[in-house]
């Protein structure tokens, strides 16, 4: 500010200090100015805490929303994780989602699905010729149906050239990605080509032509050169008495939002329990609830507090909006309910969730987990409408026409006109700086000419003494 700055250029020509006293003076002009610079200060450090307010108030509605349910899922849906497991682990095991629904089955498995398996005559090793002259390979895959009938449902060529070996040929139906895959085994008869379905079941039965000695029609229509070693079939199992075939030994379409995994098979029925258990997803919602609470209402009360000890105001201690906000918060934590007036869990406190005497929330895992036990779904109900009352609260808190905002914009718009004041104010003592530059600027030229007069007089005198005594 120009009003304050030290002037070194006044009183060279009078001696006197005129610099200090035009920083003197400026300074008691400034005093206005320096006032509303306070009173800003203080409205701008109000805004930065509303501003954190609204950022910390922005992740416990974050967690409130999460809480909430949708107009389509009710809130024992949204907060019941579903388990599958099977008696006879190594039978099978299971696992449960959306769409399943709690209940025990009785489960048998009668026959595992396999991938068929085909294994050629003995060659002198991998790398003894197989081919004479160029040849081509036709690899199917496809449906074998009891009656014979083979339904080819892709079909690869696949080239060999003359001179190729038992790898080259092992490495070209690789290469073609027919859903086959070759290997070899090499005996102490010589090196025999595997072929081996790439999956499971009756629709995945090999075909192949085009070489003598690598043939395999599983039709029976024409003589097979290939052996099958393992047949492809299909996994049976019955579930409560109704049969059951898969193509896999996955059997996700058998049972609603159950997958089952086939390991065994059994002679005796084995145990499939679908259940229910909300403890874990109740119990993440509201840990992550009480802890963005707690944060916000921890800062809350700072900003609202006096420290009597070293006479330190809070930023928004007496703010009338901020006493509101609080409040609001601490009475949803004790009003909202379940809705379900018939159980003993009708507000949070019945859950284990209560407000302590610094205002934050603590859960008592037992309490809470007790609860769950007894009656989830009200328990579901009660964190679902707390999440929905924090919801609809805080975005009348924090959104565009929220009581938040509202104070935030009328305080900007205060720093403004304190802005506009500050400007106004600053001009004015730009101009009287000036004046008193140049009232002082005038004094020095005047004393500096009087002290010049005032040495030329002296020194006239002193010569005229000097005459008279000689």
């Amino acid at each position: 500010m120009s009003s304050t700055a030290t002037v070194t250029s006044l009183g060279v020509g009078s001696g006197l200090d005129l610099a200090t006293l035009l920083t003197q003076l400026m300074t008691a002009e400034s005093i206005p100015l320096t006032t509303l610079q306070t009173r800003q200060a203080s409205y701008e450090t109000k805004i930065s805490a509303f501003g954190t307010v609204s950022s910390l108030l922005s992740t416990l509605q974050s967690a409130a929303s999460d809480m909430e349910t949708d107009t389509l899922e009710s809130a024992s849906d949204k907060y019941s994780t579903l388990t599958a497991t099977v008696g006879d682990t190594t039978v099978a095991s299971a696992t449960a989602s959306t769409g399943a629904t709690a209940g025990s089955y009785s489960l048998t498995v009668s026959q595992l699905a396999t991938a068929q398996k085909l294994t050629s005559d003995a060659v002198t090793s991998s790398t003894t010729s197989v081919t004479s002259a160029a040849a081509t390979l036709s690899l199917s895959l496809g449906t074998l149906a009891s009656d014979g009938t083979y339904t080819a449902s892709s079909t690869t060529s696949i080239d060999l050239s003359a001179g190729a070996t038992l790898e080259d040929m092992r490495d070209a139906i690789n290469d073609a990605d027919a859903g086959v895959t070759a290997s070899i085994i090499s005996g102490t008869d010589g090196a025999h080509l595997v072929l081996t379905s790439g999956n499971t079941g009756t629709d995945n039965v090999i075909s192949i032509s085009g070489l003598d000695g690598f043939t395999y029609d599983p039709s029976g229509t024409s003589t097979s050169s290939l052996t099958q070693t393992t047949a492809a079939q299909d996994a049976e199992l019955t579930i409560d008495g109704i049969s059951v075939t898969s193509t896999s030994n996955t059997v996700s379409t058998a049972l609603d939002g159950v997958t089952i995994t086939l390991t065994g098979t059994t002679s005796s029925a084995t145990t499939l329990t679908v259940s229910s258990d909300s403890t874990d997803k109740i119990t993440s919602a509201l840990e992550s609830f009480v802890s963005a609470y707690n944060s916000a209402y921890s800062q809350m009360r700072t900003y609202a507090a006096y420290d009597s000890d070293t006479e330190t105001a809070g930023a928004l201690q007496g703010n009338s909006t901020l006493r509101t906000v609080m409040s609001q918060l601490r009475g949803l934590i004790t009003t909202t309910t379940s809705g379900s007036s018939s159980s003993a869990y009708q507000l949070l406190a019945n859950i284990g969730v209560t407000i302590q005497d610094d205002g934050s929330l603590e859960i008592d895992s037992d309490t809470l987990n007790a609860a769950i036990t007894a009656d989830s779904s009200t328990v579901a109900n009660l964190v679902a409408n707390i999440g929905s009352a924090f919801d609809s609260a805080i975005e009348n808190m924090t959104g565009t026409s929220g009581s938040i905002t509202v104070a935030t914009d009328s305080l900007n718009s205060t720093v403004d006109d304190l802005t506009d004041q500050e400007e106004a104010l600053q001009r004015r003592l730009d101009t009287i700086e000036a004046r008193y530059r140049s009232q002082f600027t005038a004094l020095d030229t005047l004393i500096s000419s009087l002290n010049g007069t005032s040495s030329y007089i002296s020194s006239f005198l002193d010569s005229l003494s000097s005459s008279s005594s000689s």
